[in-house]
């Protein structure tokens, strides 16, 4: 199925979506992508349904081929206080606060969201395999998360970051029980796994 270029056909919209929101450990991150007109790249999908290997090529071409894109990310510290979905949300205004262009219809994966600064908003369910700018956000966040865990990774091999990215695998949960968690572990998460 072909991805949405736009879904108003006249405002600057602004494509917005956020991973890790089910992770134990690391921060959530979200981006937000203007796309130009000319933007053309049929390979561009949910970032679930991309090879690591075709998000990092798309993650390139995405950033030199659209008007504007940004990414934020909000820390497990953060995410413990304000619980994930106000995390998610405010990982998301964080990344339109960056924006150079001021947007005039944000779309917004999934079905709900703290509005922004007036601006409208839609909220469009599995938005990442529907609209292509929320598509290019899922990937730049997915990439940019990724990267992170893998870095982290270095630091405590232990928990296979590299591989599940923060998820809670079996390897993962067996770690956990094992060395415990870590200062990059969410504490209002459930850490233990009986």
């Amino acid at each position: 199925m072909e991805l949405l270029k736009t879904v108003s056909g006249k405002f600057i919209e602004a494509g917005c979506d956020e991973v890790g929101r089910g992770c134990l450990c690391g921060p959530v991150v979200a981006a937000a992508v203007i796309l130009d007109e000319n933007f053309n790249q049929n390979l561009v999908n949910d970032s679930k349904k991309l090879t690591f290997k075709t998000r990092l090529e798309l993650d390139f071409y995405i950033k030199e081929n659209v008007k504007d894109f940004a990414i934020a990310e909000r820390s497990p510290a953060h995410i413990d206080e304000f619980n994930i979905l106000n995390s998610s949300f405010h990982a998301m205004h964080l990344a339109l606060d960056q924006l150079k262009i001021r947007p005039e219809l944000l779309l917004i994966d999934g079905n709900r969201f703290h509005p922004y600064h007036y601006i409208p908003h839609q909220c469009i369910i599995k938005g990442d395999s529907k609209i292509l700018s929320i598509a290019c956000a899922s990937i730049l966040a997915k990439n940019y998360r990724d990267q992170m865990m893998i870095q982290l990774h270095e630091e405590f091999p232990e928990y296979g970051w590299n591989k599940n990215m923060g998820y809670a695998t079996k390897q993962h949960r067996e770690a956990l029980i094992k060395f415990g968690p870590t200062i990059h572990h969410r504490q209002s998460f459930r850490l233990k796994y009986d």
